[in-house]
């Protein structure tokens, strides 16, 4: 009896093995297709002239798109800057008093953020800001990207600051250190690993999208640098291109898609790095 009991144990445990490998097989194929796919059609697009210049006038062959590259690194800057501060803020106050009214209220709207589409959050910041300024602008942009980010760096950097043992706090206070520098320069630091984590993942998202920007940022065919003017992006740039009916614009999103892949890669492979130090603490 115990022999076979144990023989069905192992059939059971091989026969799910199986499955969940299949499983896995089943979910890289289409991702794996896609980043070929990508990868394939976009090399051929890449040079230096392709990174470093403008995009050419509708019917010429040509052009880059280095204004996108410039672009998206001022919104992802902006954002980070807005949204940054707030984000990671909100998180150190949900975990220092979550139990609180107040924590339940910043929990319950940062949930709410954290579940309304990006195209929601273009149409408020075109209505709150674009509006009113009677122009798109990269500011209207990274605000809306800023938006996206809060509720993912809130989450992250709760859940972080959370795992970090609370003898740590208390030990600060008992030294007779201020409550609020004990949770910023003892519980922070030593979560930086998390937050940072966190931060790499909220510029991931932000990163790819389209649809804010097309109510806020919109799109330039120039350089630009000035916060206050519409700017391009990679992903406006690929979306604009990628429908065009001209060959050569959709090799460029072709290649612009393959930047964009790479940028959120690298922004991902940051966060598992960062991940391997999440209690290493910053004064190492």
């Amino acid at each position: 009896m115990t022999q076979s009991r144990w023989a069905r144990r192992a059939a059971t445990d091989a026969a799910m093995t199986w499955l969940c490998g299949l499983a896995v097989a089943v979910t890289l194929v289409p991702l794996v297709s896609l980043l070929w796919m990508v990868v394939a059609r976009g090399a051929s697009a890449l040079s230096w002239s392709f990174l470093t210049s403008l995009p050419k006038p509708v019917g010429e062959v040509g052009g880059g798109v280095g204004n996108g590259i410039i672009g998206s690194a001022l919104l992802l800057g902006l954002a980070a800057t807005i949204g940054l501060p707030v984000g990671i803020g909100a998180g150190l106050f949900l975990a220092a008093r979550g139990d609180g009214t107040a924590g339940r209220t910043v929990r319950f709207l940062a949930e709410i953020l954290a579940g309304v589409p990006s195209v929601v959050a273009g149409l408020a910041v075109y209505a709150l800001l674009v509006r009113p300024m009677h122009r798109f602008s990269a500011l209207a942009g990274s605000l809306a990207l800023a938006i996206l980010m809060v509720p993912m760096l809130a989450r992250g950097t709760e859940e972080t600051v959370r795992m970090v043992p609370r003898d740590l706090f208390e030990a600060s206070l008992g030294l007779g250190v201020a409550e609020w520098k004990s949770g910023l320069l003892i519980v922070a630091r030593t979560a930086a690993g998390g937050i940072t984590t966190a931060v790499c993942l909220a510029l991931a998202r932000a990163a790819g999208e389209t649809a804010p920007l097309l109510f806020t940022a919109l799109g330039n065919q120039f350089w630009n640098l000035r916060p206050d003017q519409p700017t391009a992006s990679l992903p406006v740039l690929i979306f604009n291109y990628a429908v065009s009916p001209y060959p050569d614009w959709q090799k460029q999103a072709w290649g612009a898609a393959l930047l964009l892949l790479v940028l959120v890669g690298v922004l991902n492979a940051a966060a598992r790095l960062a991940t391997r130090g999440r209690f290493a603490g910053g004064g190492r």
